[in-house]
């Protein structure tokens, strides 16, 4: 049960409107890492949670983020003031209007389609969906996830702070901003008070596999720290000599029943390609200056083109 407070939870002072500024920071509101998205991550999350503790934390922090979206929102609508009353009572003339909509962002869309209010969009006007909560139902995965949710959250913060020199506005921003901070340490907290949290879930990783490090993408730029080299690691630099690291022989393969075999038999026969032939291809007849090598037969003009193409690749040798 929900009770709405009329005050802000951080008063918002706008000095002057601006519809395009209004724009960018719709990433906040309906962004993948705005505050609508992070108050759905944290309610779903604490709706499902059997654990007391986490349970309150979730609920209340879930609840929090619907304050701060009013905040993100209440600065949106203020920056949009002007754009609403004048594209509703049209008080500028036509290429006056029009240029204040298109200066940049997604402004000309806020103003016309949404009359200056927030929309849950992004800062392109890419509509919220529910695709931004990924919570799997499993402790110690949804506050790793909700921990770089914050993360994110706070660097999306830190670029609109730089973009505006509006000083009510960078001081609500960094209210916002902070309070990521402060989410993701007792996010933090929540997680390493759970015993046996790494590696998350309840099955415990193939202990033979848990410690290799396979270096994959090699040549120049190759680098050793202790994420990949070590006392820890067992590294694997020679994947010739070294794969199938299960010591298989590498192929795919499965039982099938007798009428599976059959029915694949007839599928391979049917499809079978003939390593042999050539055969004359649309590519052929309609080939022209640039076309590449193609089938050498009298194929009007075809042995010609191939002619041509040998002459410029031995002119430029």
């Amino acid at each position: 049960m929900f009770m709405h407070n009329k005050r802000l939870q951080y008063t918002v002072r706008v000095g002057e409107t601006n519809p395009v500024l209004a724009s960018l920071l719709l990433e906040q509101f309906g962004g993948p890492d705005g505050e609508l998205a992070a108050a759905m991550r944290y309610f779903t999350q604490g709706l499902a949670e059997d654990d007391p503790g986490r349970k309150d934390m979730l609920l209340d922090i879930a609840t929090e983020e619907l304050s701060h979206l009013e905040v993100i929102g209440s600065i949106v609508a203020m920056l949009n003031k002007g754009c609403k009353g004048a594209i509703s009572e049209a008080s500028m003339t036509e290429a006056e209007l029009y240029l204040s909509l298109t200066k940049g962002g997604n402004s000309h869309t806020q103003g016309i389609l949404f009359g200056g209010g927030p929309a849950l969009t992004n800062s392109s006007g890419v509509p919220w969906t529910a695709a931004y909560v990924d919570s799997r139902g499993d402790p110690t995965c949804d506050l790793r996830s909700n921990i770089a949710a914050e993360s994110r959250a706070k660097i999306i913060y830190e670029r609109l702070i730089n973009i505006t020199d509006d000083p009510g506005i960078k001081d609500a921003l960094g209210f916002l901003m902070t309070r990521e901070v402060a989410h993701q340490k007792s996010f933090e907290k929540a997680l390493y008070s759970i015993q046996d949290n790494f590696p998350p879930g309840k099955l415990p990783g193939i202990e033979k596999f848990a410690n290799i490090y396979v270096n994959t993408s090699q040549g120049p730029g190759d680098g050793k720290g202790s994420w990949n080299a070590g006392p820890q690691w067992d590294r694997i630099d020679d994947l010739e000599q070294t794969m199938p690291i299960d010591g298989g022989d590498g192929q795919a393969t499965v039982v099938l029943a007798d009428d599976e075999k059959g029915t694949l038999d007839q599928l391979l026969v049917r499809t079978l390609s003939d390593p042999e032939g050539d055969p004359e291809t649309g590519v052929d007849l309609g080939a022209g200056a640039g076309a590449g090598r193609i089938t050498d037969e009298d194929l009007g003009g075809a042995a010609d083109i191939n002619d041509a193409a040998d002459q410029a690749k031995a002119a430029t040798e």
